[in-house]
């Protein structure tokens, strides 16, 4: 990118636009440039840690190929690229003791503030995955889960909760499912009763939790369907679904909204039960 160029382009300075920016034009990137701009989103902390030697051997380029995806992105090199990723990471690896610390020093009413923040945060996550949804892809992964025998539930430490609301749900509404959490460590043994006749819903966001990417990969495999919640089109989630729906959720002072991915748990179980009801009653379906 020339410097006439670079006049006109807006350089995104916080990972959040970095990410939406390589999104939107993955599609025009140079196949190298492609594949490390998947990488990057995928392994974010890597891209934080590594030299330009260590991650452009895992991301399987020469180390040019790294300044050049800075270049074309508009930055002044691949150190000016590397410092989003860093300022992420310390964002993100705040104690809770900081980041209660960085509420503390707002102004005004403490209490007000912080319910004010964090509802803020919930509504900005549901306009935006209002506003970015297909429908195409919700009617896609209905189909594909209420054709399951079981609905295998996978999801670790911060996407936990949803799929603890989806197994509420389905049990309620009747549907046989399956959530991988098991307090004794069996985990992988649990997905291997898995067939195609089955399908799988696995939730993750960056970054990663490797036991969700490994079982969720481990079904793909084996043929059986998965319908990913993640948060990037270079998820690894994504790579391997079937179908997969991207939120995107806003924080408030470090804190991560669920309120987006919430709500596509509750209307899934919902809207597979009334799927399936069409399907074994299709006369008095109206």
């Amino acid at each position: 990118m020339d410097n006439d160029t670079k006049r006109f382009v807006r350089v995104p300075r916080d990972f959040e636009s970095l990410r939406s920016t390589i999104i939107e034009r993955k599609a025009s990137m140079p196949k190298r440039l492609a594949q490390v701009a998947a990488f990057a989103l995928g392994n974010p902390d890597e891209i934080a840690f590594g030299t330009t030697a260590s991650i452009a051997a895992a991301s399987d380029v020469q180390p040019s190929t790294l300044v050049r995806l800075a270049r074309h992105l508009g930055y002044e090199g691949f150190s000016d690229l590397q410092s989003i990723f860093r300022e992420r990471l310390r964002e993100r690896t705040l104690s809770y003791e900081e980041r209660l610390a960085t509420l503390e020093q707002s102004e005004g009413d403490e209490d007000a503030n912080l319910l004010s923040g964090f509802i803020a945060a919930a509504t900005q996550s549901i306009n935006r995955m209002a506003a970015t949804v297909e429908t195409e892809t919700f009617t896609r992964a209905v189909d594909i889960l209420a054709a399951a025998d079981t609905i295998f539930l996978i999801a670790k430490r911060r996407s936990y909760p949803l799929t603890a609301h989806m197994t509420y749900a389905l049990s309620k509404l009747g549907i046989r499912h399956q959530i991988v959490a098991s307090p004794n460590g069996v985990d992988p043994e649990m997905v291997q009763f898995a067939t195609p006749k089955d399908a799988a819903i696995a939730a993750s966001f960056s970054p990663y939790a490797a036991d969700s990417l490994s079982q969720a990969e481990g079904l793909a495999d084996r043929g059986v369907p998965v319908v990913a919640i993640t948060d990037s089109a270079f998820s690894p989630l994504a790579a391997r679904a079937a179908c997969w729906f991207e939120v995107a959720e806003a924080d408030f002072a470090g804190f991560r909204s669920l309120s987006a991915s919430m709500a596509l748990v509750m209307a899934l179980p919902v809207a597979i039960a009334e799927r399936r009801r069409k399907l074994h009653h299709p006369k008095t379906a109206k």
